[in-house]
């Protein structure tokens, strides 16, 4: 360990208790998109106490503190804040029963289904360890706490709303995301590490008739059926075996009785890809197949394809995963790991790549080692260990708020330290 990050993280004890305590009390208090302001005001109210610079309501409820401290590089460190319209299932004493509104006026519940407030709780601690011990590293922190990740528009709005001219341009910009991996697992790779996600609704245009007299209509229930059929080809006769890619019909709705062929049928999918060449491929093999099936239907209008939403792919700077991955094997050792691609999607990088930094994500393990090393050996991962965005997703406190707090830190004095090279 080196001489700044042992100073450092010697004040881990003494705020573990306070960062378990937030995190139960977050945890219970999820909030959708665009909607964070409790969590936000928490945040900028503790980073005001240590004595950094806040400014708060970026692109809607974004949260930047800024800490200087002399010269040296400057690391903007970044966490998402946003809650899922799930209902928890953990059974957890600290867990939701938060419901919202929403605008068709029924009740949804709200549920920190995707580990944000792991993320949230250990940039706070890194944020307060790094004030605490400013006497071992020189330049600038930046914490930021972003709105609206799962909706990917978040990092949008607050770049859009100035983030640039309200921070100092980063040299380096880092992330992490808790992942069903077991609790103490650090893991970076250089290069493609997050899919590229684009959902898409397309409504597909029939002429309705009685169920009984099919030869007058134009039946767009079994042209949406021929589209997912075809859909499906893309990856498996379009791209090499070698180039992953997924699609995915998530939604398909049509009609409201058995014996009427109705007028139109809407089919969702989400397209998953690693790079923009397979991306905009996979993009323009979706408009080809469904404009040729609704064709072969003789359709009296071409299909509407509408984009619901996109992130864009997560491509980590080489050099920045070199030193990280130097870093975390230095510190954590054989909890340290080359992580395998994902298929899970961030909007994250749109901030670093308007700033103009390099950056680097990496995942953190959340479940408990005991039980996944069971289920490890069973060959019962994928069925018995909860995933991001499932009811039942509830990372173990600990390992993983100390792992999460120390892998920010470990990862900020590779570039802050004193001692920090290149």
């Amino acid at each position: 360990m080196s001489a700044p990050l042992d100073h450092v993280l010697a004040g881990l004890p003494g705020i573990r208790q306070a960062a378990e305590d937030f995190y139960k009390d977050l945890h219970a208090h999820p909030e959708l998109g665009n909607d964070e302001h409790r969590t936000a005001s928490r945040a900028a109210e503790l980073l005001r106490g240590w004595g950094y610079e806040v400014t708060e309501n970026i692109g809607t409820t974004g949260v930047v503190g800024v800490l200087a401290n002399g010269d040296g590089p400057v690391v903007l460190l970044r966490a998402d804040m946003d809650a899922l319209p799930v209902r928890e299932t953990t059974g957890l004493p600290y867990a939701s029963t938060v419901t919202v509104t929403g605008d068709d006026e029924q009740e949804h519940p709200v549920m920190h289904a995707c580990g944000h407030d792991v993320h949230v709780t250990c940039l706070l601690g890194f944020a307060q360890l790094m004030a605490s011990g400013r006497d071992a590293w020189q330049g600038t922190v930046i914490a930021l706490f972003q709105p609206s990740e799962e909706n990917g528009d978040g990092a949008d709005a607050m770049v859009d709303d100035g983030l640039a001219d309200r921070v100092p341009r980063p040299d380096v910009a880092l992330a992490q995301h808790v992942l069903p991996y077991p609790a103490g697992y650090v893991g970076v790779r250089r290069g493609s590490f997050l899919s590229a996600a684009d959902s898409l609704r397309i409504t597909l245009y029939g002429r309705g008739a009685h169920g009984s007299m099919p030869q007058a209509a134009v039946d767009p229930v079994v042209m949406a059926a021929m589209c997912v059929v075809r859909l499906q080809t893309i990856v498996s006769r379009e791209l090499a075996a070698t180039t992953p890619a997924v699609v995915t019909v998530g939604s398909i709705k049509a009609g409201a009785s058995p014996n009427v062929i109705p007028d139109t049928a809407v089919i969702e999918l989400n397209l998953r890809t690693y790079d923009d060449a397979t991306r905009q491929q996979v993009l323009d093999a979706v408009r080809r197949c469904v404009n040729a099936e609704a064709a072969a239907s003789n359709a009296p209008k071409d299909p509407l394809i509408e984009r619901l939403n996109a992130f864009p792919p997560t491509v980590n700077d080489a050099d920045v995963a070199d030193r990280l991955d130097r870093a975390f094997r230095t510190h954590f050792g054989d909890d340290a790991h080359t992580i395998d691609l994902q298929t899970a999607s961030e909007d994250f990088s749109r901030i670093p790549e308007t700033l103009g930094a390099p950056f680097a994500y990496w995942g953190i393990g959340g479940i408990d080692p005991g039980t996944y090393r069971a289920a490890d050996e069973r060959g019962t991962v994928a069925q018995d260990i909860p995933v991001n965005h499932s009811p039942a997703f509830a990372p173990v406190i600990q390992p993983t708020l100390d792992t999460g707090i120390t892998a920010l830190t470990v990862a900020a004095l590779a570039w802050l330290g004193t001692d920090a090279a290149g």
